[in-house]
């Protein structure tokens, strides 16, 4: 019955960007040596130096590794079917990517493998091996709520750090890179963000500035 559409007239409000908390370089080694000797260091170790998201490092699995060439593959992540949490294909293209790892991540991953194969080896059937890289004892899935709960929170109480979400690991690892002027365009194929656009709106206010580069390459430029 009506003319128009009267909410065409209306701005709707925008929901708030929840705000990042990257841990700074001093607060990420804190994070990292608390970690030290716990089930899940190589887990909080390849969050911190390769961004990946939070579904994606339990859904990581061995066959997905090379510790050789030292690189990981990213080829699912978890999913929730209905109050289930399962592994499902990441949402685009750009989530499934080749990540070059660091030696402090290789050496974790290497560290991790031989605790996991001890478990193994003492649990024998009891043990659920499904190839999974990060597992509770039992060898199954990760509940990311219990992640959160039974060992990042309490690890970032234990080193002293404020109360940062898990995401935020991710953040830091753009952040550290962008501080240390790595290309976006790097960090982007890294984090497996759609475009390099996503990660400059993202991360712009964290790059550092510019204006001392632009005068001098202009400068040497023009003389």
């Amino acid at each position: 019955m009506m003319p128009r559409n009267v909410t065409e007239a209306v701005e709707p409000p925008q929901p708030a960007p929840k705000e990042m908390r990257p841990l700074s370089p001093t607060e990420a080694r804190r994070f990292l040596d608390a970690a030290r000797g716990e089930r899940f260091e190589a887990l909080y170790v390849l969050a911190i130096t390769t961004g990946m998201r939070q579904g994606e490092l339990p859904a990581l699995r061995w066959q997905d590794v090379d510790l050789e060439n030292a690189t990981i593959s990213i080829r699912r992540t978890l999913t929730r079917d209905g109050g289930r949490v399962t592994m499902g294909e990441p949402k685009t293209k750009k989530r499934r990517r080749s990540i070059r790892l660091t030696p402090q991540a290789t050496e974790a991953l290497k560290e991790h493998l031989k605790l996991q194969l001890r478990d193994v080896e003492i649990l024998g059937d009891r043990y659920d091996d499904r190839g999974l890289v990060f597992a509770p004892e039992s060898g199954t899935l990760i509940n990311p709520s219990n992640l959160r709960n039974r060992s990042f929170k309490p690890l970032l109480k234990r080193a002293g750090l404020p109360d940062i979400c898990f995401h935020d690991l991710r953040h830091t690892c753009a952040t550290l890179l962008l501080s240390q002027g790595t290309h976006p365009k790097l960090v982007q194929e890294l984090l497996g963000h759609a475009t390099i656009a996503m990660t400059l709106d993202t991360y712009s206010h964290f790059l550092p500035s510019m204006g001392d580069q632009t005068v001098r390459a202009m400068e040497a430029a023009l003389s």
